[in-house]
């Protein structure tokens, strides 16, 4: 499975994926997705799925680096999140007592980041600039903020937790709106047939709910007919 057979699975969203990897991967029902609710900054963008790269971010106070190794770790993060194979999603951790003092994200780093292959950002962290932010970039982050503070990057392509999410660099990422899940690379072959069967159960139940006559019973009798 390459990023070639992405839009296969991003023509649903990322509950439903949650739903299909609840039977594909059943150990991995109550973990390995967003927990806490995210600013989505372009609820009408369409599912994103790609590769992770991340990074760790601190902007509460300075770094206390030289300017050249400001320097470096800055050309470092780059480099990562410019890394193919494309496109990617950013997944960055504010290291913060209080995340969010300071927004990595705005109207630059939201078009620099898109330039460089990037779908969008999952972040605990703020995001500013709504209104100047690339159209096609999609943002969940843990809140909005004015200032960028002093902030810079701590540790880049480490694993991250974001939103109660552990992501791993390299790891496949589906988001939208709703929030975002990890997909086992063993998985994604398997994944469209489990969605499919997912949308059909469902379909069933949903649509006798709206036929006239529709009680208790029928439903019991509906489930009863189901695997669960």
């Amino acid at each position: 499975m390459t990023s070639d057979a992405a839009p296969a699975l991003t023509r649903f969203d990322t509950p439903t994926i949650c739903n299909a990897l609840e039977h594909v991967c059943p150990e991995r029902r109550a973990h390995g997705f967003t927990v806490h609710s995210l600013f989505c900054a372009h609820p009408a963008l369409p599912p994103i799925l790609a590769r992770a790269r991340t990074a760790t971010i601190r902007a509460s106070s300075p770094s206390g680096r030289s300017p050249d190794e400001e320097a470096r770790v800055l050309r470092a993060y780059y480099r990562h999140v410019g890394e193919p194979p494309h496109p990617t999603i950013t997944v960055i951790e504010d290291l913060d007592p209080v995340p969010g003092i300071g927004a990595w994200w705005g109207e630059v780093h939201s078009h620099v980041h898109r330039g460089l292959g990037s779908l969008g950002v999952i972040t605990n962290g703020s995001v500013r600039d709504l209104d100047q932010l690339a159209s096609d970039f999609q943002v969940l982050a843990g809140s909005v903020g004015p200032s960028h503070a002093h902030v810079h990057p701590v540790d880049v392509a480490v694993p991250v937790t974001v939103a109660g999410m552990r992501v791993s660099p390299g790891d496949w990422i589906h988001a939208d709106r709703h929030g975002a899940v990890v997909i086992p690379e063993d998985a994604l072959a398997r994944l469209t047939a489990a969605v499919e069967a997912v949308i059909r159960r469902e379909r069933v139940l949903i649509e006798a709910s709206q036929k006239p006559g529709f009680d208790v019973e029928k439903l019991e009798a509906l489930l009863s007919g189901q695997d669960h």
